[in-house]
């Protein structure tokens, strides 16, 4: 039932996303847009001893998009690279393979996202933003 992807949990989520906020010496920025809705997630990221220490972005999106773009943002500072490319692949089992939520501490409230996975038109702006982190991290030949 589409009511699942706009629960309380997806909501909340979505309301509590941060204000809008580019760095400006990121150490890669990335832009990625869905072909499905138009809903579009850019993201900023700055790297120091192995881990984000900054995050800038600014999340176009519908409220899956929104909500996935927050949580990231709320979590993301001391994420080790290997994490986030480990958390897009998550992601994305979870939606598109039917697996579990993402795992470790720091990623607990994506469970939210799970009823998203009966919904694959809603899948692209969901993964938005895991999307373009890895798209940072590849730029700055981090390999997974």
């Amino acid at each position: 039932m589409i009511s699942e992807l706009y629960s309380g949990p997806i909501l909340d989520a979505a309301a509590g996303i941060p204000p809008a906020r580019r760095l400006n010496e990121p150490d890669a920025r990335a832009k990625k847009v869905s072909r499905v809705c138009g809903s579009e997630v850019e993201v900023d990221l700055k790297l120091s001893d192995g881990a984000v220490v900054d995050f800038g972005m600014t999340a176009k999106a519908c409220a899956l998009g929104q909500a996935a773009a927050s949580l990231v943002a709320q979590n993301i500072i001391g994420a080790a690279p290997g994490e986030l490319f480990q958390l897009r692949d998550e992601m994305r089992a979870m939606l598109k393979e039917g697996g579990p939520p993402p795992s470790g501490a720091r990623w607990q409230a994506l469970c939210a996202l799970e009823p998203i996975r009966d919904y694959p038109q809603r899948h692209a702006s969901t993964l938005l933003v895991f999307e373009a982190v890895a798209d940072c991290l590849t730029q700055l030949e981090i390999e997974k």
